[in-house]
């Protein structure tokens, strides 16, 4: 990408669009919309709505479209499933065909989430099974891309982490919650597997794969692979809380009134096709989380200093 083009980023308010943004921003000129306006940066666009995003997408006249507009939530997924559907899938189309109305490449992100499970490891070329409402209007969009979208990115992502402590509404901002207020024991389930995704390496790579002119699906994730577990073995020690609070493991069971939309037992994805073509920029989950734990772990420094000035 060079500062002589544009880059629209639909969707671009939350914790993989913080990232998106501060990557291209500085190679190319960027147009950032989203429907929370939480950033100084960021329009109003919103991908439910074809017509409105035409004319935020066409009076800008950019060279790519990324669509980073999701609802994430699975339960909330599952309790609106047509907000879902409209959002996850309508907003997928709707992009898909302004991007083929203006001959430009296209990037959608899809999840691991869209896999049944019964394997232990997911490539590029296995075939989805999806359960739960949002993982079905996911996938939906995924497939309208393949098929009808010419220039078109497919991302699939694993359990992301990013954002830091405003806009990580996934795991290990969960975690850091129950440390922070105190908690001396998690209660962190075991039986499900997957692959830790990080937000910056997921930009670099984009860009990578956009600049390659490699249309097609890509599995996107970090190296390695691990439990719920695992992680939060891990983010505990990367904030320096190894032996001073305990990690117990449960079953699914445990959560199972709070978490109630099905999930596969394994969404391990590994990333074949960017590896074969050269193109895999995504680290080790353990040395990206590393990097990542350490915006929680000055949170906590500064929090325990304020509390040590209090008494």
């Amino acid at each position: 990408m060079s500062s002589r083009q544009k880059v629209y980023i639909a969707g671009c308010g939350g914790m993989l669009g913080e990232a998106v943004y501060r990557r291209f921003n500085k190679f190319a000129e960027v147009k950032a919309t989203d429907i929370d306006l939480n950033e100084p940066w960021l329009e109003y666009a919103d991908v439910r709505d074809y017509r409105q995003c035409l004319e935020s997408i066409e009076s800008f006249a950019p060279d790519a479209i990324i669509n980073l507009a999701a609802l994430t939530d699975l339960e909330y997924c599952e309790k609106d499933s047509d907000n879902a559907w409209l959002t996850n899938a309508l907003g997928a189309e709707n992009l898909g065909l302004i991007a083929n109305h203006l001959d430009i490449p296209y990037v959608y992100i899809s999840t691991a989430g869209i896999f049944g499970g019964d394997k232990d490891y997911y490539t590029d070329f296995d075939i989805p099974e999806p359960s739960s409402v949002y993982a079905k209007a996911k996938y939906y969009g995924e497939l309208f891309v393949l098929r009808h979208v010419k220039k078109h990115f497919v991302f699939r992502a694993g359990w992301m982490m990013g954002g830091g402590l405003k806009k990580d509404k996934k795991f290990i901002n969960k975690l850091y919650r129950q440390i922070k207020s105190g908690k001396d024991v998690l209660y962190v389930v075991e039986d499900k597997s997957g692959t830790p995704t990080y937000t910056v390496d997921f930009a670099e790579g984009i860009k990578a794969v956009i600049e390659s002119g490699l249309y097609g699906l890509y599995n996107q994730v970090c190296g390695g692979s691990g439990t719920r577990l695992d992680v939060a073995e891990e983010f505990v020690r990367c904030v320096g809380l190894e032996g001073k609070l305990r990690v117990e493991p449960v079953s699914s069971e445990f959560f199972a009134a709070d978490y109630f939309a099905p999930r596969p037992t394994s969404e391990r994805l590994v990333n074949l096709k960017l590896s074969a073509r050269g193109l895999n920029k995504m680290r080790d989950w353990k040395t990206c989380l590393a990097e990542y734990s350490s915006v929680f772990l000055e949170d906590l420094q500064n929090s325990t200093a304020e509390i040590e000035q209090i008494l």
